[in-house]
């Protein structure tokens, strides 16, 4: 009841989904995210959290498209170890090659490297999200001169992920050109989600 009131106090459009931690439908019996965040009402984002490689991650992708009836548009996140959080480029690489020539629409998780942004971009990824920070952390933007070089250069539109701790950043995002912040860790560790929520 809690995520939901805090999304709603949030306006978020788009709510993402951690396929392999949440139900959307392959646990039947269970209760089901999709039941207090109906596909009608929020943009469903599935996402790979959770996975280490390209080959786990596109198998989560064609979990979640064949769970929510051909859905296409995925987060993919593929992690290097479970102490950073911090992507796999290289694995992100593979994994995004493989998920936009099977028609995904790719959201993509990435480091504040601009040569990789470039290269998610150019192999047809429709939006990257470099991290801000590492996940969890709320230290905000820590390199704003790399993700300004990923919005002077991109096509597409830029989401920071990870990091953001306060309203503050994410208004410095937004005010440097990103289309869109993605918040997890700030409002789920609040003292209180709901004002949190409201407040980003």
């Amino acid at each position: 009841e809690e995520t939901r009131l805090a999304i709603e106090a949030s306006g978020a459009e788009i709510v993402t989904v951690a396929v392999r931690r949440t139900n959307i439908g392959q646990n039947p019996g269970e209760p089901n995210l999709l039941d207090i965040l109906p596909p009608d009402r929020y943009t469903i984002l599935p996402n790979t959290a959770g996975c280490y490689d390209a080959v786990e991650a596109v198998r989560t992708c064609r979990l979640a498209r064949e769970l929510l009836d051909g859905h296409n548009l995925v987060k993919l996140e593929v992690l290097a170890d479970q102490k950073t959080l911090f992507p796999n480029v290289i694995e992100t690489l593979k994994a995004a090659e493989i998920l936009v020539k099977e028609g995904f629409d790719v959201m993509v998780y990435t480091s504040d490297d601009p040569i990789i942004a470039r290269e998610l971009e150019a192999m047809g990824c429709i939006a990257v999200m470099p991290l801000a920070g590492l996940i969890g952390t709320g230290l905000g933007i820590c390199n704003p001169y790399n993700l300004r070089i990923i919005l002077e250069e991109a096509k597409i539109p830029v989401l920071v992920d990870a990091g953001v701790g306060t309203a503050s950043d994410a208004t410095i995002a937004m005010e440097m050109g990103c289309e869109a912040v993605l918040m997890n860790s700030a409002i789920a560790n609040a003292q209180h989600p709901i004002i949190m929520a409201e407040a980003m």
